[in-house]
């Protein structure tokens, strides 16, 4: 499914027309009426923007390999209230171990976002991994892929929601691209 096809769907399901879902947007009809078609792509803040009003990922619209399902569950939590027990390294290791404790297997990943050329670019002339520590500052979240029940889950951890996506193929936990973002399994696993 292409961005245009999941952006169509997901305004769909929101219950939004065209020139509802614009006017929320503050932008033009025919720029929805041009990305659902598949002729253009919205701006970074455009995509996230409408991300938070149709409810569901960035990376679910950008994924054209269909890796993740439409089913999202956005839960808030109180960072502050876990604690660093057992294998947990960090309070965002806690909250996922504390939600999948019966799973199969939890294992921490480092999250890369996929650059273009002309990112490559400019990370190097300025100072490598200068592109990607700013996208990881901006994020300030921890990924985990969670095995249980014979089904994966992509799990985000930031300081006020846990969102937890079923992927619908396969991945293999030690590197695996979704989205624009590259995945690989973090030295240490929580089960």
């Amino acid at each position: 499914m292409t961005f245009g096809e999941k952006l169509k769907e997901a305004r769909k399901e929101a219950g939004l027309s065209q020139e509802q879902f614009a006017e929320k947007m503050s932008i033009s009809r025919s720029a929805v009426a041009k990305w659902e078609s598949g002729r253009g792509l919205p701006d970074v803040n455009n995509l996230k923007v409408m991300a938070q009003l149709l409810d569901v990922s960035v990376d679910y619209l950008l994924d054209e390999d269909k890796k993740l399902s439409f089913n999202e569950v956005k839960e808030a939590i109180d960072l502050d209230s876990f604690e660093i027990t057992g294998k947990c390294r960090s309070k965002m290791d806690a909250a996922c171990y504390s939600k999948f404790k019966r799973a199969d297997a939890i294992y921490p990943l480092i999250c890369r976002k996929r650059m273009s050329k002309a990112e490559w670019l400019v990370d190097f002339i300025v100072g490598p991994g200068i592109i990607q520590g700013a996208d990881y500052l901006n994020g300030a979240s921890a990924y985990y892929l969670v095995e249980t029940g014979g089904k994966q889950f992509l799990v985000k951890v930031v300081s006020d929601f846990i969102i937890t996506s079923e992927l619908t193929s396969k991945v293999d936990p030690r590197k695996f691209e979704l989205g624009n973002h590259l995945f690989k399994k973090a030295p240490y696993q929580l089960i």
